[in-house]
């Protein structure tokens, strides 16, 4: 396909009239079938690079991606511009999951997002074969790498699904890698070849700044304050994001808080809020950002250090993408590098730690040795740490280490909609004698929503409540009879985690948590937190430097605006006007270090080092140690 048939869709779909830079090269590469790794900041536009060149293509687009919340919000995006789209993550019933591959087989469906683990499923592998897959989009691509920062065991998976489909091109996606990474991505995913485009991770119009503050509160209050414009401010726990944004609001600045453990509806309307500028600042986990496209960002805040570059450097990019003067702000005290230190234990409990999990979760189900392959349960945290007495972070760290392990899937407080499909033909529903509120649901049903025939569709029972003013209650009760009718299909909201037992459950003993998943992964975190570290303490570079050469820009210079830069300046500043003033003072003839001292108001280390700097320029000399005198030229 030529460049302006991209254009074309990129015009219709999404009302762009061109690309942004490294866009269409991607777009172009695996349009013409070429295996292709794009390496995009935050906010490149990612999603643009695989959805552009699948609507060019017949078939089907296989996106997988771990981000569930960001894979419902692009289905629906995908669907509210026509473009038929579907989903398959854990958490869906076996009716669902069947009804969405009988759709994307026999629907003429453009994109069926899918997670990783959903890869190896066997119900998955029957149906590839049958799906006219057109191109593979991965995106979080760095954690096929056991380098990466995420790395995700499931990931793997696709080089099984790319020998089935040998010839479909693969498109591989990240915001952030290293350069061992990026050839262990090519090499994980198969590459035909290497081929990889890369934007430089450099962001001209964003300023570093590292402050050392025994108040982080009233320094971001004084930030705040300084800098107008929306903000987003990253907290470690959920606790914390409503503390910190009491305390703004009761100082006059409007915040709201952001975390994973929010209803969906709390979440969609302070993202709108904040997005449109109702609500300035966010104060938010890690869990908020990701698929958030805003333009405008003046500062991204960070009052608790992250736990590698990869993540701070993704989250501070958020800041800045109009490419307007914008700041990335880390505040840190002594005690957060010890706090940073201590997530090791946190995140590596000892082996029989988890060996001990393991077996309580065996306990917790009553599951039997040999048994529970391909089940799922739904999963309480704190419950299951309260019954057999266990710390929920080693607890939560020891789950995701098994998961590594492949034992078991462990997925975290999933949010789903009340979704419905209609059981039978439209001419057949009037066949069954239905009371009259169901009545009435039933036909608000079929105003409001399309597709429910052929797809499961979700649905907002206090929509429909009022438009047929009922309580909710009635719509509630109405769902219930019309599913025990079997006229629909019916799965209520539910927000819970997961615990998925991915083979049968094993004697304890022979648990293997080999050195991949355990040691490798240990000693690969503990580098991460200490070049955290380093960067938070360090003094002597540019901020800017020292984030590209992490990932791999070693001949970058000085960005002229981290707070490193300024204060160089501010000392050259000083530097160049004391060496006009010892001159001056020279011109009288030899004088004393001490006189010298005396008359400028400036430390003694800066005088002597500007005196050896005008030494070594030839300007002066000394007579013997305490005496300088300026040369006649």
């Amino acid at each position: 396909m030529n460049r302006t048939d991209y254009r074309s869709i990129l015009k219709q779909y999404w009302g762009y009239d061109d690309f942004r830079s490294l866009q269409e090269d991607i777009v172009s590469s695996v349009g013409s079938g070429k295996d292709t790794l794009g390496l995009m900041p935050t906010g490149g536009g990612k999603s643009i690079t695989f959805q552009v060149p699948a609507l060019s293509m017949d078939g089907l687009c296989l996106v997988i991606t771990p981000l569930i919340a960001l894979m419902k919000d692009q289905v629906d995006g995908l669907r509210k511009k026509e473009i038929k789209a579907a989903a398959i993550y854990s958490g869906m019933s076996y009716e669902e999951i069947m009804t969405t591959f009988n759709n994307c087989i026999y629907g003429h469906y453009k994109f069926l997002y899918v997670s990783p683990e959903r890869l190896g499923t066997r119900v998955f592998l029957e149906k590839v074969p049958q799906l006219d897959i057109s191109m593979i989009a991965v995106d979080e691509a760095h954690c096929i790498s056991q380098w990466g920062y995420d790395f995700r065991p499931a990931y793997l998976k696709i080089a099984e699904i790319r020998k089935m489909l040998p010839d479909v091109p693969v498109l591989a996606l990240t915001a952030t890698a290293t350069p061992e990474v990026v050839e262990d991505i090519q090499k994980q995913l198969q590459f035909a070849k290497n081929n990889v485009f890369k934007k430089s991770f450099q962001r001209e119009n964003l300023a570093y700044v590292v402050q050392k503050t025994e108040d982080k509160l009233q320094k971001l209050l004084h930030i705040l304050n300084s800098v107008n414009g929306s903000s987003v401010v990253y907290v470690r726990n959920r606790k914390k994001t409503k503390e910190v944004a009491d305390f703004l609001n009761n100082n006059n600045i409007s915040a709201d808080y952001f975390h994973a453990g929010l209803p969906n509806s709390a979440k969609d309307n302070r993202q709108e809020r904040w997005k449109s500028g109702d609500c300035r600042v966010i104060v938010a986990t890690n869990a908020f950002g990701m698929g958030i496209d805003k333009a405008d960002v003046r500062t991204v805040i960070h009052i608790d250090l992250p736990d590698s570059i990869e993540a701070y450097f993704q989250e501070a990019g958020r800041a800045g993408r109009d490419g307007l003067k914008s700041y990335a702000v880390l505040l840190y005290e002594n005690a957060d590098i010890t706090k940073l230190k201590k997530r090791l234990s946190d995140n590596f409990p000892t082996k029989e730690q988890i060996l001990r999990t393991y077996e309580y979760l065996a306990y917790y189900y009553q599951v039997g040795v040999e048994s529970a392959e391909g089940c799922v349960f739904d999963f309480n945290l704190i419950d299951f740490c309260t019954k057999f007495k266990l710390s929920i972070n080693p607890t939560h760290s020891a789950l995701k280490i098994l998961e590594l392990a492949g034992y078991i899937e462990y997925t975290e407080e999933i949010e789903s909609h009340t979704r419905i499909m209609f059981s039978m033909y439209r001419d057949e529903l009037y066949k069954y004698d239905i009371p009259d509120k169901t009545d009435v649901v039933m036909k608000c049903l079929l105003r409001s929503y399309t597709g429910l025939f052929a797809d499961y569709v979700n649905i907002d029972e206090d929509l429909i409540a009022k438009r047929t003013k009922l309580d909710k209650s009635d719509v509630l009760k109405s769902l219930i009879d019309l599913s025990r009718l079997n006229v629909i299909s019916y799965i209520p909201y539910k927000k819970t985690p997961y615990i998925v037992y991915t083979r049968q459950r094993e004697h304890t003993e022979r648990i293997i948590i080999g050195k991949d998943v355990y040691e490798n992964r240990k000693e690969r975190f503990e580098n991460r937190i200490k070049a955290m570290s380093d960067y938070s303490t360090s003094d002597n570079a540019c901020r800017s430097r020292i984030l590209l050469a992490y990932f791999g820009e070693k001949d970058s210079d000085n960005c002229g605006i981290c707070d490193f830069c300024l204060k160089q300046k501010s000392n050259n500043k000083k530097t160049n006007n004391l060496d006009k003033k010892i001159i001056d003072l020279l011109k009288d003839g030899p004088q004393e270090i001490s006189y010298l001292i005396g008359k400028l108001n400036c430390s003694e280390e800066t005088i002597f080092t500007v005196i050896r700097q005008l030494m070594d320029e030839k300007t002066i000399a000394t007579e013997n140690k305490k005496t300088i005198y300026l040369i006649k030229k």
